[in-house]
C-alpha cells in the first residue's frame, strides 16, 4: 500500500510521533491508522499516543551559536505544563535540539532516543515544533537573543563591509527591538499586497460606518496611501518607532551606526520565534 504525506501527517497529529516514526508504523501496519498507532506505542512512544488530547502550550524557545558566532539556530519544544518547562530533563532536551539544528541536522531523527527518554520522563504531550539556522552570508554580523526565558527567541542578520565592535552593539539591539516590538518585515516592500489591501479593507469599513459613506474617489486615493503607509509602519521593522528611543525610527537608528561606523548597516533577515504562537 503506498503511504501517503496525508497519512502520515494525520498519525502524527494522533500521536505526537516524528514523521520518520509514523511513515515507518504506516508502512509495518499496511496503513492501518489503528495498528499503526498500536505499532508506535510498542515502540516506547506510548506516552505520546495516550496524552494527544492533551495542549502543548508550554515550553521553551532555546539559542545555540557557533564559536565563531558565524552560525546561529533557534529551537522550539512544547510541553503541556510550565512545571515540566523548567525540569532540567526538559530544558537540556531543548538545549540539544538547538545545537542541532545548528549543525543543519533534523531534530526529530537526531534525538529520537532523548525524545522517547523525555516523553516517559515527563509524562506529558512533548512535541518539537520548530527550528530556525541562520548562516552568516558575506561581509556583516549574527546576533542572538533569548527573552523572558525561552518565551521569545531572535536572530538578526546586519550586513556590513566594516567590522566594528559598534555593528555588533546594533545587531544585539535590534534583536532587543525585534523581541519587543515583533515585525513581521524588513521594509514595505515586502508586504505582500494581498495582506495591506485585507487592511485597508477594515479601515474603510471602519470609516464608512463611522462616517455613513466614503469619501469621493479622489479623495479616496490620498486616504488609502496614508492608511497604507501607516500599516506597513507597524509591521515594518524599518519603519517602526525605536524601541530605546521613541524619538526615532529603526532605520534611523542604524543611519547613525553606519555614520559612526564609517559604512553602510543593512538588515538582511530576521526570525521572532514566540512560544505557541
Amino acid at each position: 500500500m503506498t503511504i501517503t504525506i496525508d497519512m502520515i501527517k494525520q498519525l502524527r497529529e494522533a500521536t505526537a510521533a516524528g514523521m520518520g516514526a509514523c511513515k515507518e508504523a504506516l508502512a509495518a501496519s499496511n496503513g492501518d491508522m489503528d495498528e499503526a498507532v498500536k505499532y508506535l506505542r510498542e515502540k516506547g512512544l506510548a506516552v505520546a499516543a495516550k496524552r494527544v488530547d492533551k495542549e502543548s502550550k508550554q515550553g521553551i524557545v532555546a539559542l545555540a551559536e557557533a564559536a565563531d558566532k558565524k552560525s546561529m539556530a533557534l529551537a522550539e519544544v512544547n510541553c503541556e505544563t510550565d512545571f515540566v518547562a523548567k525540569t532540567e530533563a526538559f530544558v537540556k532536551f531543548v538545549d540539544d535540539a538547538a545545537k542541532v539544528a545548528l549543525e543543519g541536522k533534523d531534530i526529530e531523527s537526531t534525538l529520537a532516543d532523548d525524545y522517547k527518554m523525555l516523553l516517559t520522563k515527563t509524562g506529558e504531550n512533548v512535541k518539537i515544533r520548530r527550528s530556525e539556522r541562520y548562516e552568516l552570508s558575506g561581509a556583516g554580523v549574527l546576533s542572538g537573543y533569548i527573552h523572558m526565558g525561552g518565551k521569545i527567541g531572535v536572530l538578526v542578520e546586519l550586513a556590513c563591509d566594516k567590522a566594528d565592535a559598534k555593528l555588533d552593539e546594533a545587531a544585539h539591539m535590534i534583536c532587543l527591538h525585534v523581541a519587543a516590538n515583533a515585525p513581521k518585515y524588513v521594509k514595505p516592500d515586502e508586504v505582500p499586497q494581498a495582506e495591506i489591501d485585507a487592511e485597508l479593507e477594515i479601515k474603510l469599513n471602519a470609516l464608512k460606518e463611522q462616517k455613513g459613506k466614503l469619501p469621493p474617489e479622489q479623495a479616496l486615493v490620498g486616504i488609502k496611501k496614508g492608511m497604507a503607509a501607516k500599516f506597513c509602519s507597524q509591521i515594518c521593522l524599518l519603519k517602526q518607532d525605536y524601541v530605546a528611543d521613541g524619538d526615532i525610527t529603526v532605520e534611523q537608528y542604524l543611519a547613525s551606526v553606519a555614520k559612526e561606523i564609517g559604512a553602510p548597516v543593512a538588515v538582511k533577515r530576521f526570525c521572532r520565534m514566540q512560544l505557541g504562537a
